[in-house]
């Protein structure tokens, strides 16, 4: 009789159950955050992700291999035991047969074999009396046409391949298995040969009972790592919340703090680092608001300087001017009353009269536009008649070339417009030379006006400074013929009627200064006159704008 040796062919394995992932999103704790939880950028999304993910690596991981250790555990013993029991039997049934049974003595032993309820098949073969093959099989109703065919070729030359007798082996014959798939359905095909010149055997067992099993165990797995991954997810959720809350009020906080409401501060609660974050912020705000004030209370005084001493200046000024324009007149009159070296000391005081109420009419609008209360007189222009009338008051008309059709009209303040291309064009006869060509054109809702000039250009690395108060593109000429404010005059007025000026080099040479106005300004006085009720109704009471944050 055969000595139970068992030899583990490869075979094929059940599919693992592929767990069905949906996508993740984050539920948010608070109204104002809802937009931001439901970005895939945002920080609350990529928690609960990132949670999950873990959670499903986790869960998966453990499903994998609870349910692979599982299996081999269940097929093993099912295995075993179907072996043993089939090995029994042959030693039991087909090691008593003659050496050359009949078919009928076959099938009697096969049948014998499978009494007492085993749930296997089993076909013997062997060879009558004349050498031919004969076969029985024990004809089991679950397993019924159970046939050499049903056997795979390999099993069937392992189990008549006779091995050679050594003194690690002692039998011959061996008994041998593999798991096979027939239809979906796994199977464990057994066989082994009598020692001696006994029949051969088979046996065939259905283990889809122990795959029904592991199936089911595999669906409990998924449902496991289902809720594992949902409460992952309300766990991300949960700390999500504890986490950006703090973050979230943090950044209300910032913001109003950028909007320049300074006495904005977190209420801090807890010993962690949020809580160390928040007095932070509360730290650096109140050392901003102190410098801010400091630098407003500095800035105002500056300002109430330079307006005190432009009304202080005016009073001398205006007795000084009435000297200089008898003066003037004395140099006018043709019977010449003054002598030729007082005639260019008188001179030079004009001159130098005229430059300090230039300066001081400057520095008196600055402080206007510093203050706030610069305010726009509308009135419907003629643009055309308006350049025309700025370049004949100065007496410009031979240096300057106007390209514009009369009929454009506009809403502006026609001072302040004078304003602005006095300057403008002042500047380029000065800097750039003569002639200068306006050229007035209309695009969309706006009006343009360049300012073109004849000269050199200006420097790419004063370029960017054009517009600043008091620069001088020299160092080393601090004193000029001008003050210093006239562009950054018309830069302001241009800015008060919602427009802007940009300078820049033509491309064949000279400089070109372009003013972009709307064509009618009166929104903007009525933005001005809204924002200035607005500002008297909360001006001096500034609330205490804390914001809370949890440490």
């Amino acid at each position: 009789m055969t000595e139970a040796h068992q030899e583990h062919e490869e075979h094929a394995e059940p599919q693992e159950p592929r767990e069905r992932r949906g996508g993740l999103r984050g539920w948010s704790a608070a109204r104002r955050a809802v937009s931001s939880g439901l970005r895939f950028t945002s920080l609350r999304l990529r928690l609960v992700v990132v949670f999950g993910l873990v959670a499903l690596t986790a869960a998966v991981s453990a499903s994998g291999i609870a349910y692979w250790l599982n299996r081999e555990a269940v097929l093993t013993r099912a295995q075993d035991a179907a072996l043993a029991d089939f090995e029994r039997e042959m030693q039991n049934h087909a090691s008593t047969l003659p050496l050359h049974p009949s078919e009928e003595q076959l099938a009697l032993a096969a049948r014998q074999m499978t009494d007492d309820g085993r749930l296997f098949s089993v076909l013997l073969i062997a060879e009558d009396a004349d050498g031919k093959a004969v076969r029985g099989s024990s004809g089991t109703s679950a397993l019924d046409g159970f046939t050499l065919q049903d056997v795979p070729a390999s099993l069937r030359k392992a189990v008549d391949k006779q091995q050679p007798i050594t003194s690690n082996n002692k039998d011959a014959y061996h008994l041998y298995w593999q798991r096979v798939i027939d239809e979906d359905k796994p199977y464990l095909v057994g066989g082994a040969k009598v020692i001696g010149g006994g029949p051969t055997g088979y046996m065939l067992k259905s283990l889809e009972p122990e795959a029904k099993d592991l199936n089911s165990l595999a669906w409990s797995l998924g449902i496991a790592t289902g809720l594992a991954l949902v409460g992952a997810a309300l766990l991300a959720q949960a700390a999500a919340t504890t986490v950006l809350k703090p973050v979230h009020r943090l950044g209300i906080a910032a913001r109003r703090l950028g909007e320049g409401k300074l006495d904005t501060r977190l209420r801090v609660s807890g010993t962690d680092e949020l809580a160390d974050l928040s007095r932070t912020f509360n730290r650096a705000a109140e050392s901003l608001e102190k410098k801010v004030d400091d630098m407003s209370a500095r800035e105002e005084a500056s300002r109430r300087f330079v307006a005190d001493m432009s009304h202080e200046l005016r009073t001398p000024l205006t007795a000084i001017t009435a000297v200089t324009e008898v003066l003037e007149d004395e140099l006018d009159a043709e019977d010449g009353g003054l002598e030729p070296m007082i005639e260019q000391a008188v001179r030079l005081v004009v001159s130098e009269t005229r430059r300090l109420n230039d300066l001081v009419e400057n520095l008196m609008e600055v402080t206007r536009f510093d203050a706030g209360t610069a305010r726009l007189v509308l009135d419907d222009v003629d643009i055309a008649d308006q350049i025309t009338a700025c370049i004949d008051a100065r007496a410009w008309l031979d240096a300057v070339e106007l390209d514009a059709e009369r009929g454009i009209m506009a809403r502006l303040d026609p001072r302040r417009l004078d304003v602005i291309l006095a300057n403008l064009i002042g500047n380029a006869l000065k800097h750039g030379g003569s002639p200068v060509r306006v050229v007035v054109r209309e695009e969309d809702s706006a009006l343009v006006i360049e300012v073109q000039d004849n000269g050199p250009g200006i420097p790419e690395d004063v370029l960017p400074h054009v517009f600043d108060r008091f620069y001088k593109a020299s160092a080393s000429r601090p004193r000029s013929e001008g003050s210093g404010l006239g562009l950054s005059i018309a830069l302001e007025n241009a800015h008060i009627h919602g427009g802007e000026i940009t300078a820049a080099n033509a491309p064949k040479g000279g400089a070109v200064f372009t003013l972009r106005l709307p064509r009618d300004a009166s929104a903007l006085i009525a933005e001005d006159t809204e924002g200035t009720a607005a500002s008297e109704n909360t001006d001096g009471a500034r609330g205490n704008g804390t914001e809370g944050n949890g440490g």
